[in-house]
């Protein structure tokens, strides 16, 4: 596990670090915009990545962006991230593919002078 995931701090720290409220982090839960761990006791825990999630959201409500709004610019960005992965591993397979023609190109290349230097 990255040490920026591993659930480390209760609420009340994780508020007292982002300056908020407990009951803002729990309705960021609610509404899906944080998936905080859970210890065995259910006890809600946060990670670094949670409360750097939380900063991102302070500072779209800062500018005047409603939790709905949040929520669908982090769609759109998860969405965004899925399509640059799929067209890196697409341009990975046409350089992949584009290699094996080259080197089969090449061979056919070697073979063909091959035989032209025996006759």
């Amino acid at each position: 596990m990255n040490i920026e995931d591993e659930p480390v701090f209760a609420i009340s720290i994780a508020a007292r670090l982002l300056g908020c409220h407990e009951q803002t982090l729990r309705t960021y839960e609610r509404v899906g915009l944080l998936r905080p761990a859970r210890s065995d006791g259910n006890t809600r825990l946060y990670s670094q990545r949670d409360i750097e999630q939380c900063q991102r959201v302070q500072q779209l409500t800062q500018m005047g962006i409603n939790l709905a709004g949040v929520q669908m610019i982090f769609q759109m960005i998860d969405q965004m991230n899925a399509m640059r992965e799929e067209m890196e591993r697409q341009i990975e397979q046409v350089r992949q593919e584009a290699e094996a023609r080259i080197a089969a190109a090449t061979r056919r290349a070697r073979t063909s002078r091959s035989r032209k230097a025996d006759r």
